[in-house]
């Protein structure tokens, strides 16, 4: 053990020490720390070391073996009279124990424990990883004004040589803490991080940071990689701290909170002697340019966090001999539900970046008060705020609404889709195309001239962008979007099906009351084993669907949202809108189809129903993914005639065609939307331009129909193997719906409908 005193300080207050561990080699197994203390020797191996290659050896007597976090800690009694192997120690000759590794005996002579040094004190055990000497200082300073701490052991992740100018810089820091009992700042002179992980401080090592599928990771640094080394704790616990008053276990960007009381003065009165410490990430809005973080700098938190870090403290001896110290918890202690207490984690200083973004979504941030007087009153900083955003006051009786999609060679579907919702009370389309070939584009055109509909061409080519993306891009700017107060995005083929009152908007908005978002919960719907192609309402034909409680394939409970177009988001997204500002998150009122709030989780990225937010009974939306069978052919074609994805056809349409049970609940609607149709289909243009695109749509059907492969692949659609599949979606597991119908045996098809049974494959590609 090398050991030294702070230079020009001696034994005067605070007395900071520098104590660097030299590692134990034995033939190819490491061992951090070999530890007397006074009654046995305790070993503790690297992490990843086998416990089966431990053994004892002659003379020798081990009297536990146990791994924390993948390390073995082996403790025997001193040994007088064994074997001793080639393994040098480095330490005295007092109380040596030896133990069979791989068979060969290896003699290990412990460090003796210095618990001395911290006896009686309210200790900090603080991890140390590449923060400064001014956080360091800050602290300490903290703990001590708030809980009391008298003494801290600060295990420095760094290179010995590193570690022991960061223990001169702190010193210069603290040298006038009188009331700083000690400091011992140990290191080891090897990593102790995670062999295959990048540095800590990069945002990859961020819980949540925004796109780590697309970060470029720098190669890895076990010297300052997320610790690998979960047996320091009870190596800290024997060597120094099991005579300590009281411990706490966090990180040096960690601050435990004053309320509701000293930490250390809590522990030592907890009944079991444990407190459970529970974290929460807090982060600086802006780090002003060219300044380093400051704990004063973390004003805001995440409004929709559900977890955060956990830690511990400990009063050693009322815990007991046999509890045991790991990296969030105290094995062997069961804290009641008073005996918690929070931190505060200051993800700036754990994760210093130029912009907080890399590491947090914006979107989920917003400014805590205590926070703010923390930063002001604590630290005496002027931290950076949020912009103010004022509050949208909407005017409810205001409720025109407006549909954004997109659409490719859906000519016969048109006037169906744009009729039943005007029917239900939708004022505005804005439709974007491309590459249409059925005379899409021409009808639209038209419908434009009607002023029934806005076209426009679509702007993806160059851009980089899929088509809807770019068109729901495009649409921000448009001022049918902007001066609409209700907006949703969808597909020609999904119809809101409103089941209140009279079907209609009006009847949605009195039923969801000062609701701004409504998700509209897909209900998919099959072919109802309809095949052929025939000119009426999709609504009036299809009739089967999937059962309203099914959760698999995973696009059964996508949703698309009506939302209030008021600012409380940035932009439009597919199935919702996207980019919220935080800083309104508190006025969102988003409710689910059944009129139920949704919880703020789901306010930032969802997508998708769950068991415990889907509802049906005042909206849902009516998904015809398939159609018929003949139309089908149409949708999976690519212009590859020849050359059809048999399987990726296949397995979309088994995913999507749902013939479970009867749902007829749009039908009440059909008077409705005859009625809208019949008046567009009276101009006569109008009627020969949707006559226009239903040939072209026969024809393409006719002119797949004669190729071989369509030919085949129309005969599986409609045979009846695919028929009984689309009856069964509730026996099947997800990953069935991934791999495609081909999977499932004969025999699980011979079940039949109504069977009680789950079959389900090994995890496979997405089909798409």
């Amino acid at each position: 053990m090398n050991e030294r005193i702070r230079a020009g300080i001696g034994m005067s207050k605070p007395d900071i020490q520098s104590i660097t561990l030299p590692h134990i080699r034995c033939g190819d197994a490491t061992v951090l720390a070999c530890v007397g203390t006074g009654e046995d020797c305790r070993v503790f191996f690297a992490a990843g070391f086998n416990a089966k290659r431990v053994t004892e050896a002659t003379g020798s007597k081990i009297n536990d073996v146990r791994s924390v976090g993948d390390a073995l800690i082996v403790t025997a009694v001193a040994d007088e009279q064994g074997d001793t192997g080639a393994c040098d120690t480095g330490a005295s000759d007092t109380g040596s124990v030896t133990l069979n590794i791989d068979g060969i005996p290896y003699a290990f002579s412990p460090q003796p424990a210095r618990t001395d040094l911290f006896q009686g004190l309210n200790t900090g055990l603080v991890i140390h990883n590449g923060e400064t000497a001014r956080d360091a200082a800050d602290w300490l300073r903290w703990h001590m004004r708030h809980h009391g701490l008298q003494a801290a052991l600060i295990i420095d992740r760094a290179l010995p040589d590193l570690s022991r100018s960061f223990m001169d810089e702190l010193a210069a820091e603290v040298g006038d803490l009188d009331a700083l009992e000690r400091v011992v700042v140990l290191s080891f002179d090897l990593p102790l991080g995670q062999p295959d992980m990048p540095p800590e401080a990069h945002p990859f090592a961020t819980p949540g940071a925004p796109g780590k599928d697309r970060m470029k990771v720098p190669s890895a640094d076990p010297w300052r990689s997320p610790l690998g080394q979960l047996q320091l704790f009870e190596l800290a616990r024997r060597m120094f701290l099991n005579t300590a008053r009281a411990v706490i276990s966090v990180e040096m960007c960690d601050l435990v909170q004053a309320a509701p009381g000293p930490v250390f003065d809590r522990v030592v009165a907890s009944r079991t002697g444990a407190l459970a410490l529970n974290g929460r990430h807090v982060y600086p809005w802006r780090v002003r340019k060219g300044e380093a973080p400051a704990f004063g700098d973390h004003i805001c938190i995440q409004f929709d966090a559900t977890r955060g870090p956990r830690r511990w403290a400990v009063a050693p001896d009322k815990a007991g001999e046999n509890s045991v110290w790991r990296f969030v918890r105290v094995v062997g202690t069961s804290p009641g539900p008073d005996e918690h207490h929070g931190f505060y984690r200051y993800m700036a200083l754990r994760h210093p970046t130029a912009s907080v973004a890399r590491i947090v979504p914006k979107t989920s941030l917003v400014e805590d008060p205590a926070l703010i007087a923390l930063a002001r009153d604590e630290f005496g900083h002027n931290p950076v705020r949020m912009p103010e955003i004022e509050v949208p006051k909407p005017d409810p009786t205001r409720n025109d609404t407006a549909i954004i999609t997109c659409m490719k060679n859906e000519g016969p579907f048109i006037l169906e889709w744009l009729a039943y919702h005007r029917a239900i009370g939708v004022k505005n389309f804005l439709v974007y195309t491309n590459d249409c070939t059925d005379g899409t584009d021409t009808f639209l055109d038209l419908l434009q001239e009607k002023g029934l509909v806005q076209h426009r061409d679509n702007p993806f080519k160059g851009t980089g962008l899929k088509p809807q993306h770019a068109a729901l891009q495009a649409g921000e700017n448009e001022e049918i979007i902007q001066n609409s107060d209700w907006v949703i995005s969808m597909d020609v083929d999904e119809f809101i099906n409103i089941k209140v009152g009279d079907g209609t908007l009006d009847a949605l908005w009195d039923a969801v009351g000062d609701a701004n978002m409504i998700s509209c919960t897909w209900r998919l719907f099959g072919n109802s084993d309809i095949h052929e192609y025939v000119d009426e309402p999709l609504i009036a034909q299809f009739i089967r669907c999937a059962h309203e409680m099914t959760r698999k394939p995973h696009q059964a409970w996508g949703f698309k949202t009506l939302f209030r177009n008021i600012g409380l988001f940035k932009k439009l997204g597919v199935h919702r809108p996207k980019g919220l500002n935080p800083q309104l998150w508190n006025e969102i009122r988003w409710v689910n189809g059944s009129g139920q709030p949704l919880p703020k989780e789901m306010y930032r990225n969802a997508w998708r129903s769950t068991t415990e937010t889907v509802g049906y009974d005042i909206v849902q939306l009516n998904h015809y993914a398939v159609r018929s069978a003949e139309s089908f052919l149409v949708k999976r074609d690519r212009g590859r005639v020849n050359h059809v994805d048999r399987d990726q056809g296949l397995a979309y349409w088994f995913r999507m065609n749902n013939n479970a049970v009867e749902d007829t609940s749009i039908q009440r609607m059909i008077p409705a939307l005859r009625a809208e149709m019949d008046r567009l289909l009276a101009d006569p243009e109008i009627a020969a331009a949707h006559l226009g695109c239903m040939a072209a749509h026969r024809a393409k059907i006719d002119e797949l129909r004669a190729t071989e492969n369509y030919s085949k692949f129309y005969a599986d659609l409609t045979g009846p193997r695919l028929q009984k599949l689309a009856r069964m979606h509730h026996a099947f597991g997800a990953n069935v719906f991934l791999a495609g119908p081909d999977v499932i045996p004969d025999e699980v098809l011979e079940r039949g409908e109504d069977e009680q049974f789950f079959f389900t494959v090994e995890r496979t590609e997405t089909a798409h």
